[in-house]
């Protein structure tokens, strides 16, 4: 098996952009959605991207594709919602596992196409695990401040499940992303090492979490280094941040975790902040020459990006990034 974590030293590897801009192209009906395999579903599920994997597995595929071509070494399943917590809305707790299962044999078939093509440039599958819609640290009942909404265990239960589908279909990295709730995250860490244990397997983890507002804090309260801290125990291939905020906003967070974490530190911004329609207007070039920052200050392994970027963006942070050193990964205490 490639190892990732040699790479990684050599040169900063290009995560993917994001899954749900692209799928908007296809402007995908409620039919669309269902397919043939669930047109009889009792429930509405236009907006469901997840169950894309199962009844439009072409289109996603194609995404994988032009993400890799793009100059991607990394793509992410199309598994951001795919624990029994947050299909529950869809009825389709029943379905997580194959929706987790297919959507990392889609991307893992199209990874070994690109690799056999390009054995230098090893293309990999990122299992993409969400936050749900829960959090575990805060009531969602501002009259109740005891009450939650989930538990540790319902979470660590529902990731369990995921994990196991996603390692089943092929993924060759376990991604948590969009953290933020730092007991959510810590609920899926511990589900993955449970699956660890039980495979007798290692599997590589990215971390990756999330600044909500100009605090720069998480949703949950943490700095960017009590964030830290607080995952640090379980050995991990990186931690970083993702989404919420343009490259430009990330910039001093991601410096805080270059300088203490002794991993790699990953970067996927959006395409700067949405505007009042909810849309992302930066262009490649823009982000790009946002990113030559991180690039120049030594402060990242891994760069991709997140809401609002396309296969142009990547192109146009891969093709920056290749003339960099990664992030030395050996912290000075």
């Amino acid at each position: 098996m490639i190892d990732i974590q040699k790479i990684l030293e050599e040169r900063i590897l290009v995560l993917d952009g994001a899954m749900g801009t692209m799928l908007q192209r296809h402007k995908f009906t409620e039919e669309d959605f269902r397919g043939e395999r669930l047109k009889d579903w009792p429930v509405p599920i236009q907006g469901n991207n997840d169950v894309l994997s199962i009844t439009q597995p072409e289109a996603i595929k194609e995404v994988h594709r032009l993400y890799f071509e793009a100059g991607a070494d990394i793509v992410e399943t199309n598994t951001f919602s795919g624990t029994t917590i947050a299909m529950a809305d869809y009825q389709m707790e029943d379905l997580v596992y194959e929706l987790n299962y297919q959507s990392a044999k889609i991307a893992k078939e199209v990874a070994i196409e690109f690799t056999s093509k390009e054995p230098h440039k090893p293309r990999f599958v990122a299992g993409s695990i969400g936050p749900t819609n829960r959090t575990a640290s805060m009531s969602p009942d501002v009259n109740d401040p005891g009450y939650r909404a989930v538990t540790f265990d319902e979470l660590r239960i529902a990731y369990k499940q995921q994990v196991e589908a996603l390692l089943d279909g092929g993924a060759d990295i376990l991604l948590v992303e969009t953290v933020f709730d730092t007991l959510n995250a810590k609920a899926a860490l511990f589900a993955i090492e449970e699956v660890k244990d039980e495979r007798n397997v290692e599997i590589p983890i990215m971390v990756s979490g999330t600044i909500t507002d100009a605090s720069g804090r998480t949703l949950s309260g943490q700095t960017a280094e009590a964030f830290l801290i607080s995952v640090s125990h379980i050995p991990m291939l990186s931690v970083g941040f993702n989404c919420a905020l343009g490259a430009n906003q990330l910039t001093p967070h991601l410096e805080v975790l270059a300088k203490k974490a002794n991993f790699g530190v990953s970067a996927h911004p959006n395409a700067g902040l949405p505007n009042a329609f909810g849309e992302y207007d930066e262009t490649p070039e823009q982000m790009a020459s946002q990113i030559k920052e991180y690039l120049d200050k030594g402060l990242v392994n891994i760069v991709g990006g997140c809401c609002g970027t396309t296969p142009d963006h990547i192109k146009a942070i891969a093709d920056l990034a290749k003339d960099y050193k990664p992030r030395t990964t050996q912290v000075v205490a």
